[in-house]
């Protein structure tokens, strides 16, 4: 099953760090948040990525195109223009990456990468979030609901989008970022069914969390996966202080593969 990852917006709340790099690139313990997402995917299971790109895309080409030498120990010899590679460090990871433009919305994204999607099933998550959630359990979460969409749904201190839940897990509604918060909020992480793509109908100018989400609610087809473990965002320097402090203690709750 293929993981979309969205990582093309400008990350203008985190300027210190994206003047030079798109957000997903800034950097945790030396490695990209993005990095830090995949690892998770991976740990369980999923290697297969789309990364929807935007906003300096050829930073995160760049990245995975010299990840091989990167990450392994080579000598380079001048004068015989030849590379010997010592050690070797890489993942088992399948990236594709599309450009999907610098002001496209998060639907639009993802809508324009429907021909590579095809009529699979598919796993979607946000760029700047690491969360220990458990995807076995998620997707199984979704497979048992038989809904169009799972989202992940979390509690941290409100300031995202606020989901209504029943005692069945279905949301009953969706509302993006509400002035009065709310108790369960969206933490991305989502499992899509392919008929996502008939709700993004308004092209590039379609945000996911707005009128796709909203509807999916309203007509019953938007499942809640609750998860009450670590989440959390990289939206300010404060953020990245933070993640990069429990990194370097050896007390990141999200890096599963190390424990």
């Amino acid at each position: 099953m293929k993981v979309v990852i969205l990582a093309g917006g400008f990350g203008t709340r985190l300027s210190e760090e994206t003047g030079l790099r798109p957000k997903p690139m800034v950097e945790i313990g030396g490695r990209p948040i993005l990095w830090h997402i995949m690892k998770t995917y991976s740990y369980w299971g999923f290697n297969e990525f789309v990364i929807l790109t935007g906003y300096l895309s050829h930073v995160i080409k760049d990245y995975f195109l010299n990840y091989y030498t990167r990450y392994s120990d080579i000598t380079v010899d001048m004068e015989t223009n030849t590379v010997e590679v010592h050690q070797h460090r890489n993942e088992p990871w399948k990236v594709t990456m599309l450009y999907t433009g610098p002001d496209t919305m998060t639907g639009g994204r993802l809508l324009r990468a429907q021909e590579f999607l095809g009529s699979e099933r598919f796993m979607l998550t946000y760029g700047d979030g690491v969360s220990d959630v458990n995807i076995p359990a998620l997707l199984a979460s979704h497979e048992k609901a038989g809904k169009r969409v799972t989202v992940t749904a979390i509690q941290p201190v409100g300031k995202f989008g606020s989901l209504d839940i029943d005692g069945g897990n279905l949301v009953r509604s969706f509302m993006e970022k509400p002035e009065d918060g709310g108790t369960w909020i969206n933490g991305g992480f989502f499992v899509m069914e392919p008929d996502i793509f008939r709700y993004l109908d308004d092209g590039d100018k379609t945000i996911l969390e707005r009128t796709p989400l909203e509807r999916l609610a309203g007509e019953g087809q938007l499942n809640a996966y609750k998860h009450t473990g670590f989440w959390k965002a990289m939206d300010t320097l404060n953020d990245k202080n933070i993640l990069t402090g429990m990194w370097t203690k050896g007390e990141a709750p999200w890096a599963l593969w190390i424990k």
